[in-house]
């Protein structure tokens, strides 16, 4: 699947279907998590997204309101971070290990998708998609330890977690899934200078920093190291 700069970059959806009401995917990937979703119902699980695709208008909200002040910043444990006594500098790694660059994310490719087992959610329990969910205890941790073994069989279709582990970049999300067979090449065709081009024209917050170090911004946060699948 070849994306143009503006599939790639989330400002149009032409690539995508609906993939589970009012989720939307590429078709390959539609169709693949419709069989894991078979498999997870075999196994007792209701695998459902939280979220698949997000528009580069809706990533622009997230990253400028967090820039602005608007939106709160916490760190790794979930404290609270004043926002107003750090540097742009700190506040845009603060915003980068959470969430994307307008243009970066990978729910923009109609390949990654965030996941739930709608079958342990308790009644009246709002969805955080937090670390304490997912963790040894958590209540969707036996789902993410069956997703372990299929990926370990390469019995997932296809799907593996970007950010499985942390690398110093975006923090550990294990709810995270992307879909391998389209996603690496989505990785491989964006670009810091494509990127760049997408900011053409817009409110950027942060710009300034942003450009500034923008390779390396783009290495660390945006670039996920080889082997999160198998080749």
């Amino acid at each position: 699947m070849t994306l143009l700069l503006s599939q790639l970059t989330g400002r149009e959806e032409s690539h995508l279907v609906a993939a589970d009401t009012p989720a939307r995917l590429s078709p390959a990937a539609a169709a693949a998590f419709a069989r894991l979703q078979a498999d997870a119902r075999e196994a007792g699980f209701d695998l459902a997204p939280a979220s698949c695709f997000r528009s580069f208008v809706r990533q622009l909200a997230i990253f400028n309101g967090k820039a602005a002040g608007e939106r709160s910043l916490h760190d790794d444990a979930g404290n609270l971070l004043d926002a107003d006594a750090m540097t742009p500098v700190e506040r845009l790694h603060a915003i980068l290990r959470f969430s994307a660059l307008p243009g970066a994310s990978r729910h923009h490719w109609g390949t990654d998708l965030d996941v739930f087992d709608a079958a342990a959610l308790p009644e009246g329990y709002r969805l955080q998609l937090s670390p304490e969910e997912v963790a040894p205890g958590g209540m969707f941790d036996p789902l993410h330890c069956w997703l372990d073994e299929r990926m370990a069989q390469r019995q997932s279709h296809g799907f593996y977690r970007p950010y499985g582990e942390d690398r110093g970049g975006v923090a550990p999300e294990r709810w995270h899934l992307s879909y391998a067979p389209l996603a690496t090449g989505c990785e491989g065709a964006l670009t810091p200078q494509l990127l760049h081009q997408s900011w053409e024209g817009i409110e950027l917050g942060l710009r300034a920093e942003i450009e500034a170090d923008l390779e390396q911004i783009f290495n660390r946060y945006v670039q996920v190291p080889e082997g999160w699948c198998p080749a």
